[in-house]
C-alpha cells in the first residue's frame, strides 16, 4: 500500500517536473523501504521506464517536443554520453561497494538541491 501511494506521488512530481523520477525513487527505496542502493537503482530503472513512456505519450500530443528539434545537436551528444556512461556504470556496479554509493548519491542530491534552489 505504501509503495503504491509513494509511487503515485513520485509519478505526479516526475510528470510535473519532466523527469523520470529516479531522483525521488532511489532515496525512497533506500530510506523508507531499506532496499540496498544497487537494487534500488535497478528497481528505479524498471519503475522509471513506464513513467517515461507515459510522459512521452502525453507530451508528444501537444507539441512540447518542439524544443528537441531546435536543440537536436545537444540532445544527440547528451544521449550518446548517457549511453556510454550507462554502459561503463553497469560495468563498475560490481566493483564499487554500496558503502560508497549511498554517500555519493547524498552528495549529488544535495548539490542538485542547492543548484535548483538558487535557480528558482
Amino acid at each position: 500500500m505504501a509503495g503504491g501511494v509513494l509511487g503515485f506521488g513520485i509519478g505526479v512530481v516526475a510528470s510535473l517536473m519532466g523527469v523520470a523520477g529516479g531522483e525521488l525513487l532511489i532515496p525512497t527505496l533506500v530510506l523508507l523501504f531499506g532496499v540496498d542502493i544497487k537494487l534500488a537503482g535497478s528497481l528505479s530503472l524498471a519503475v522509471s521506464l513506464p513513467t517515461m513512456l507515459v510522459g512521452f505519450a502525453r507530451y508528444s500530443q501537444d507539441q512540447s517536443f518542439g524544443v528537441l528539434a531546435r536543440n537536436r545537436r545537444f540532445l544527440l551528444v547528451m544521449a550518446a554520453g548517457s549511453i556510454l556512461g550507462t554502459f561503463i556504470g553497469g560495468l563498475l556496479l560490481g566493483l564499487i561497494p554500496s558503502v560508497f554509493l549511498l554517500p555519493g548519491l547524498a552528495v549529488i542530491l544535495l548539490i542538485s538541491a542547492v543548484k535548483v534552489w538558487r535557480h528558482a
